[in-house]
This record gives C-alpha cells, sequence and structure tokens, in this order.
C-alpha cells in the first residue's frame, strides 16, 4: 500500500486530533480578523502593504494551526 501523505498533513492529522477549546477559539478569531481585513482592502481603506503587515500581526497574535498551509504573505 503506497502511503502518499506528506509530513505536513501528517502534521497537521496529528494536530487536528489534539485541538483544544482555546486553539479552536483562536482560530475563529483569526479567520473573523481575516474576513475583516479583507473587507477594508477591498474597499481601498488598506494598501497591500498595510494588508501584509496586518495579518502578519494576526498570525502571530492568534497563532492560526493552519498556517502552516497557508499561503506567505507578499
Amino acid at each position: 500500500m503506497n502511503d502518499s501523505r506528506t509530513p505536513e498533513s501528517n502534521k497537521l492529522q496529528a494536530e487536528s486530533k489534539s485541538i483544544s477549546q482555546e486553539q479552536l477559539q483562536h482560530e475563529v478569531d483569526y479567520i473573523r480578523a481575516q474576513h475583516m481585513l479583507q473587507s477594508l482592502f477591498h474597499k481601498g481603506l488598506l494598501s497591500s502593504d498595510e494588508f501584509a503587515k496586518i495579518t502578519a500581526v494576526n498570525r502571530k497574535t492568534f497563532s492560526p494551526v493552519l498556517a502552516a498551509i497557508l499561503p506567505s504573505i507578499p
């Protein structure tokens, strides 16, 4: 049997089994913050540079588990 999982997917699978209620809340808070940020960006109220800087702060603040697979910040 061929196991096609990558080390990253194995890590995410292991983390998904042990996520705490607190970490789950961080994930939800991060997603909400990013949705608001994207809304501001699409309305022209933030520049690309501001969007990238705030996204970096959000990732540090909320420490989303999925940050490992999120696209890099330009």
